[in-house]
């Protein structure tokens, strides 16, 4: 059998089948594993009283936290509420350790490569493995066989397919087994990855060397979208980003850049995220030949300063001890001061307040209350994870990388079940996989509001003036303070559908206007010590890394739509822009994250090509 998409959902259906000595292949358009994954992201292990969850321990090992190159282990979780300088913050800890065994900040290019490494030990014993730089470009039934075509290699025939290839799957496309997400059914997600040592990080944001903290914000940050912006510690970086739904962007169309910008821009965040940072300036006085060569040297000692101060900075210091190059701290650190000041004397280097950005990235997120598979499966393919439009998205609660995890397992059991009994048939395998998914507690989550979480929620804002804020919001208090009410209305909402409620859970009011108020009339007043100096978009895409292809990958529709219109803005790197009445496009800077795929006939690189994330 096939699994298609090297993301954690997918390597974690190679290894669970393959611990079920069945014999598997991952088939991964990227170079690496890696390359092509973008998360938040918070990888969490769950517990839940109404079913069993597979979590990532249960896939690759009990001491997968003390093993995987997680980032840290997040024990605070904060909500912001902003308007300009003011901030009022809510502790919502109390929400995040609900039904959590754990919760890690991950970066997926450092975490993927590792899940592959186990899955594919696995695998090899049962003659299986992991095949990277092929992309899937159909998948066709001929006499009773299932033949899968690549742009890369001959056609080759499998029993059974798992497709793990994201929210824009092109196995779902290919087979018709399900349209394109709408956008009413999406979020979208810019981030971009901060450069911060880590002892400044632990220090600041009051954290042990293996603890971390999220951080979310809402109000006047979001640029009246319905969503907000999150910051996650990593061990030696932060990951700052944007998640809005695409719907509200559509409505009120602005380029993922600003978002990301807006945040950057509050004066909390820039507080977090500031280092001193060397910055040299030109002396016009000198030959181009000298500039050049002063530029060079200058370069190089910057490189080496940075390289020796973030080491010192971090838990792993004493390896510039144990290397002999230095002999104690205090020399370490005498280093530094003296390349700081032949840095400023020699060569006219500055050290300022700024930040440190690594790269930038952005992926559509599915909203699997609006759009999870209902019949997660299609002939003899089962869809996993993003591909089957499956995440938690309600308020605070966001979670996707341990909802495919779990889907992984069960589509697993599901082909497991099927190669011992020889029949992929749909009506056995894809009805058994179908009854499985439906037994998951993430399915209940996506298919009504949780009472326990709402009580939780309530009980941990209930002490804060809002219908003095708000009079419009008394009465909904009052009926939230009576448990019975309580129960009642969460009845009839879960009775009528969970969609039905949306509009009220979902709105500018929730996530720009009543946190607006708040940050006025409770929060305080926070100043930064500096204004941050932002790169540009070009400064941005500059730093990503590609493959391109002189063959794009996109077709647009209809270039006079008002949709492709709206991706002037909305797309992360700009690739369209209007020539006369025509919406063109540039492919080469295409970060794959499918915003445009609803106007386009869209479809991943070829194997090998495109957006490398070094991050993810």
């Amino acid at each position: 059998m096939a699994i298609i998409g090297g993301g954690s959902a997918g390597l974690s259906a190679l290894k669970k089948i393959s611990d079920l000595n069945k014999s598997a292949i991952l088939i991964e358009a990227g170079n690496n594993i890696g390359t092509k994954n973008v998360s938040g992201g918070i990888l969490y292990s769950k517990h839940d009283p109404h079913g069993r969850i597979y979590n990532v321990e249960d896939v690759f090992g009990s001491d997968f936290s003390s093993n995987a190159p997680v980032e840290r282990l997040i024990k605070k979780y904060f909500l912001h509420a902003t308007s300009k300088n003011k901030i009022f913050t809510v502790d919502l800890t109390p929400l995040h350790e609900y039904k959590t065994n754990f919760g890690f900040s991950v970066l997926l290019n450092r975490l993927n490569p590792w899940f592959a490494e186990l899955a594919s030990e696995s695998a090899e014993k049962h003659g299986g493995g992991i095949i990277t730089g092929v992309h899937v470009s159909d998948i066709q039934w001929i006499d009773n066989k299932t033949i899968v075509k690549t742009d890369e290699l001959e056609e080759f025939e499998v029993k059974s397919i798992i497709a793990a290839d994201g929210i824009n799957s092109e196995v779902a496309e290919v087979t018709s087994a399900r349209g394109k997400f709408k956008p009413e059914e999406v979020y979208f997600g810019a981030k971009v990855i901060i450069k911060l040592p880590e002892k400044i990080i632990e220090e600041r944001f009051h954290l042990n060397s293996s603890e971390g903290s999220a951080h979310l914000f809402a109000g006047d940050i979001t640029l009246n979208h319905i969503g907000g912006g999150f910051l996650y510690t990593n061990r030696e970086t932060l990951s700052l980003g944007a998640v809005y739904h695409y719907n509200s962007l559509l409505s009120n169309p602005v380029t993922p850049a600003q978002l990301i910008d807006e945040l950057i821009k509050n004066p909390l965040i820039s507080e977090y995220i500031k280092d001193e940072v060397p910055l040299r300036n030109d002396n016009d006085d000198l030959s181009k030949e000298d500039q050049l060569k002063v530029q060079l040297s200058a370069s190089k000692l910057i490189k080496t300063y940075n390289e020796i101060r973030y080491k010192y900075f971090s838990r792993n210091n004493g390896e510039l001890i144990e290397s002999g190059r230095f002999k104690n701290m205090e020399e370490i650190k005498s280093k530094i001061d003296s390349i700081k000041q032949d840095l400023n004397e020699k060569y006219g280097v500055e050290f300022v307040n700024n930040y440190v950005e690594l790269e930038y990235s952005a992926k559509l997120i599915p909203d699997g209350k609006r759009c999870m598979m209902k019949r997660p499966h299609f002939r003899n393919i089962l869809f996993i994870g993003d591909a089957a439009g499956r995440g938690i998205f309600m308020g605070p609660k966001i979670e996707g990388l341990n909802v495919g995890i779990d889907d992984a397992v069960r589509a697993s059991l599901a082909i497991s079940r099927s190669i011992e009994n020889n029949n992929f048939d749909s009506d056995y395998m894809g009805n058994y996989y179908e009854s499985l998914v439906n037994e998951s507690p993430y399915t209940r989550e996506m298919n009504k509001i949780d009472e326990n979480y709402l009580n939780l929620f309530y009980d941990t804002i209930k002490d804060i003036s809002i219908g003095w804020i708000d009079p419009r919001l008394t009465l909904g208090l009052h009926l939230m303070k009576n448990k019975q009410l309580r129960r009642i209305s969460l009845k009839l909402a879960n009775y009528l559908g969970y969609d039905k409620v949306l509009p009220i859970i979902e709105s500018e009011r929730t996530y720009v206007q009543v946190p607006r108020l708040l940050a006025n009339r409770l929060g305080s007043i926070v100043n930064s010590s500096y204004v941050p100096a932002i790169p540009t978009l070009s400064d941005r895409i500059a730093k990503l890394q590609y493959n391109d292809d002189s063959e794009s990958h996109i077709i647009v529709n209809d270039k006079r739509s008002d949709f492709m219109k709206k991706l002037i803005l909305l797309c992360p790197t700009k690739c369209y822009s209007l020539e006369g009445k025509d919406v063109v496009l540039q492919h080469e800077g295409c970060v794959e994250c499918g915003t445009c795929s609803a106007g386009t006939i869209w479809k991943h690189p070829k194997g090998e090509k495109g957006i490398r994330y070094r991050y993810g």
